[in-house]
């Protein structure tokens, strides 16, 4: 129902853009991206294989408290890697991401890091499945490995045309649950600006391996000081004329992005999802390479 048709013609600006996009996804997983990559996720998936009794050294974490009950002495489960892991990506394309006061758009940021992340896992010879979203699913790509099936996934990004403007990542998650039955590495890449997806990310974390992308723009959470201007919530449409030269309205703007930010930390926090913070403003590449440096000291 959502797979790209072969018949489908990509413009050549597109195909120009995938060109450019490969080429510097592929310098930087060849350069400083491949290893971090493998560190932290290459071996997170394991299969139970069986139980042995337990030997001094053994992490404790590992017992079969049920095996142990009945033997009398301490068992341990013995767990093997996975052979692949699936890499889904989780996109949120509704309007709010044609938003960039710099360089690019929210939205051309958050396709390069998609392509990265693809390009890392099929280098590891993992699976890269897609999900595009707004306020409904308007893609998906089931995971396949190779090259070619990466490509597709980047021109797909590229190219798709929303039908939605708004944001539902509560539904996307549900989605996602229903179509990836086996344990996933997930990268939720959004700007979120959406609210009840709370207990939707809860479930979805339980299942999956989540990692929460989040793309803001500098001028989303401090207001500059320019005068009278009008402001449209891309989202809706609805438009405000907003005094920014008043010291209260700024305030207050920045107090509100504030508390959306921390309470949204918060959240990741509180059900353990892992985070990375990317802005338009800063090169994507350090935060994504500390975050994966963190993970792997962590799993060590």
């Amino acid at each position: 129902m959502f797979e790209l048709r072969n018949e489908i013609m990509i413009p050549k600006e597109i195909l120009k853009k995938v060109k450019r996009i490969e080429i510097t996804s592929r310098g930087l997983v060849n350069d400083v991206f491949s290893g971090e990559y493998h560190s932290v996720f290459k071996g997170r998936g394991m299969e139970f294989s069986e139980v042995r009794e337990y030997q001094l050294g053994d992490d404790i974490r590992t017992i079969d408290w049920n095996v142990t009950a009945r033997a009398g002495h301490p068992y341990v489960k013995v767990f093997e890697e996975e052979r692949e892991l699936t890499v889904m990506l989780l996109v949120d394309v509704s309007s709010s991401g044609n938003f960039g006061t710099f360089e690019r758009m929210k939205g051309e940021i958050a396709i390069e890091i998609c392509a990265l992340l693809a390009f890392s896992a099929i280098k590891n010879n993992d699976k890269v499945g897609l999900i595009i979203f707004t306020d409904r699913i308007e893609k998906f790509i089931p995971p396949k490995k190779g090259k070619s099936h990466v490509l597709r996934v980047l021109r797909e990004l590229l190219y798709h045309k929303p039908e939605g403007s708004q944001t539902d990542i509560a539904g996307a998650l549900e989605y996602l649950n229903r179509v990836t039955k086996r344990r996933s590495v997930v990268f939720l890449v959004s700007d979120f600006i959406n609210f009840g997806y709370e207990k939707a990310l809860q479930i979805a974390n339980q299942r999956h391996d989540i990692v929460a992308i989040t793309v803001t723009d500098p001028r989303e959470l401090e207001m500059p000081n320019v005068g009278f201007i009008e402001l449209e919530d891309a989202e809706t449409g609805e438009v405000i004329l907003v005094d920014t030269s008043a010291a209260e309205v700024r305030s207050l703007y920045s107090q509100k992005s504030s508390h959306d930010v921390k309470k949204r930390d918060k959240l990741f926090h509180s059900i353990d999802i892992d985070h990375i913070d990317i802005r338009t403003d800063q090169p994507y590449i350090e935060p994504l390479i500390r975050f994966f440096r963190m993970r792997a000291r962590r799993f060590r």
